[in-house]
């Protein structure tokens, strides 16, 4: 019997190495693909409060993507320009920064072929210059146009001529319909994409249209072509609300960052859901609100991005150094978004 006794328990010993080394295995993965936390920065004026500054260092180690300027088309002189150039307004010694340029479609679309290459040269000066000034040794520049089929081969000849004269890594974030639609859309030319895993509704005036910063029915249209996307994805997530003015059944204005306290004063709106109807007319912070104007508020809190995260999770592909960016620190409710939550969600992706 102490035989038997002592046999079993080998056997045993044999039949859960197996399983240990699953469990180790698993482990090692998801150590692997452990990805890290950053955050964008669209203020054009660069100035951090303390809380902001905590913040940054408690949950990326100080990487943030600060956009540098816009690229806009000038109707008037044909042309295009940088609009909204950051100004510092405090040291970013300690900060490890990526540059962000965003370009409007508009300009792509009335840029001739024959200037490409150079807004190329100009868009790297204009980056090498700032950077030199602010004392930022960058590693990496990123791209933010939401480009069309008639503007993609202007947009991605121009980041073949960028990525020529600048020679660091080149990043370009993409929407959830250039993954689905990447034969016709096409792969930007690029070392990394940024996945914009935000903005996948339809502004309105349906006040019955879910959430169009995030909602899992949207997202669900496009979110398992994810995996076969070419080249290497982090992934942008919102940390953003806003409320839409509806004037008589017509979008009138977007409104970033609303404080929804300004809308439960009973005296001036009536509260439907996430609806809120002037009852009057009168002045909000120097808005004009005309007597039965809609406000339909639609908030990025910390259940939605959690859920948001969730359903990505298990349909990227296992990527060592994946970075999660939050959009964005300029103006974060930090009352309602904490070191630990933004740790929380980058751990499960």
């Amino acid at each position: 019997m102490e035989s038997f006794l002592n046999s079993f328990s080998a056997g045993k010993k044999y039949f859960l190495l197996p399983f240990l080394a699953i469990i180790c295995l698993l482990q090692s993965c998801k150590k692997h693909a452990e990805a890290n936390s950053a955050f964008y920065y669209w203020k054009s004026n660069f100035s951090l409060n303390a809380q902001q500054s905590q913040l940054l260092k408690a949950t990326s180690g100080n990487k943030l993507y600060l956009r540098f300027f816009d690229i806009s088309w000038d109707n008037n002189t044909q042309k295009a320009f940088p609009n909204a150039v950051v100004i510092f307004a405090q040291s970013v010694a300690q900060l490890n920064i990526t540059p962000v340029i965003f370009i409007a479609n508009k300009t792509f679309e009335n840029l001739p072929d024959t200037a490409i290459n150079s807004l190329a040269a100009n868009s790297n000066n204009l980056i090498n210059r700032i950077a030199a000034k602010a004392n930022i040794n960058y590693q990496a520049v990123q791209f933010d146009c939401d480009w069309t089929l008639t503007t993609r081969d202007k947009y991605f000849t121009f980041l073949k001529a960028f990525k020529a004269l600048n020679k660091h890594q080149l990043q370009a974030t993409i929407r959830l319909h250039q993954v689905k639609y990447k034969q016709l859309t096409g792969v930007p030319p690029v070392d990394k994409a940024v996945l914009m895993f935000y903005n996948m509704g339809t502004l309105n005036n349906n006040l019955q249209q879910p959430n169009s910063i995030y909602n899992p029915a949207d997202a669900e249209k496009y979110i398992t072509y994810i995996p076969q996307y070419p080249i290497q994805l982090d992934v942008a997530l919102p940390l953003f609300s806003w409320a839409i003015q509806i004037r008589e059944g017509r979008l009138m204005q977007l409104y970033s960052n609303p404080d929804k306290k300004d809308f439960t004063n009973t005296q001036n709106f009536d509260c439907r859901g996430n609806a809120f109807t002037a009852k009057k007319s009168f002045f909000l912070n120097g808005v004009y609100i005309k007597q039965n104007d809609i406000f339909k508020l639609e908030v990025t809190d910390v259940n939605l991005l959690k859920k948001a995260a969730s359903q990505l999770s298990a349909h990227l592909s296992l990527q060592k150094n994946r970075t999660i960016i939050y959009y964005e620190l300029g103006n974060l409710n930090l009352s309602e978004f904490k070191a630990e939550t933004i740790n929380q969600v980058s751990a499960d992706l």
